[in-house]
């Protein structure tokens, strides 16, 4: 499991998931006013992860079940398969656990079974089913951004925005009308 500091201060991070190669251009404009992006999976293409580009320049990614060699292009197989499965993110206040979810139900991951294997947490982020979901009626929170891309977006690209602090976090949540006009035109780089 990956494993990242931050400092004692309030923090913002983006939170995205299931671009499937496809990065709707507000969502990337709100990463780069953030501190940090997290991308739960099904990223499709390292250069999405490139175009991330928050304030301090960390993204924690993790695998989805669509990031594998098959998927991925050839000249970046040795990158998806760095990706690790799940990661965690300390911040001021706690940590935040991102998995993609799939090994917790491959419909609808539980949010029990998310909560079990990840009891530390303050936020569980998971991706997977492309809807959004703010469960935070207990801790720790779960949450999923939706889709960030144009794949099954159920009423358009979403993310999240944490807001965490050494005492109090919020989360934020955007939803973007689609089509946007780089609608289906997913990252292409030479090989």
């Amino acid at each position: 499991m990956e494993q990242q500091k931050t400092p004692e201060a309030s923090v913002t991070v983006a939170i995205l998931s299931d671009t499937h190669g496809v990065l709707h251009p507000q969502i990337e404009a709100l990463v780069r006013d953030c501190d940090i992006a997290i991308h739960a999976g099904d990223i499709f293409h390292g250069d999405i992860l490139d175009r991330l580009q928050p304030k301090s320049g960390r993204v924690i990614a993790v695998a989805g079940n669509n990031d594998h060699e098959g998927v991925w292009p050839e000249h970046q197989h040795e990158r998806v398969r760095a990706l690790p499965a799940v990661a965690r993110l300390d911040l001021p206040g706690g940590t935040v656990e991102v998995e993609h979810g799939h090994v917790h139900d491959w419909k609808q991951p539980s949010h029990d079974d998310l909560r079990a294997a990840h009891p530390e947490a303050r936020v569980i982020v998971y991706g997977h089913t492309h809807r959004k979901v703010i469960d935070d009626y207990r801790l720790p929170w779960v949450i999923n951004p939706g889709a960030a891309g144009d794949t099954r977006t159920h009423g358009g690209p979403s993310c999240m925005v944490l807001h965490a602090g050494p005492q109090l976090w919020r989360i934020d949540s955007y939803r973007f009308a689609e089509p946007w006009s780089a609608r289906r035109q997913p990252v292409v780089t030479a090989a």
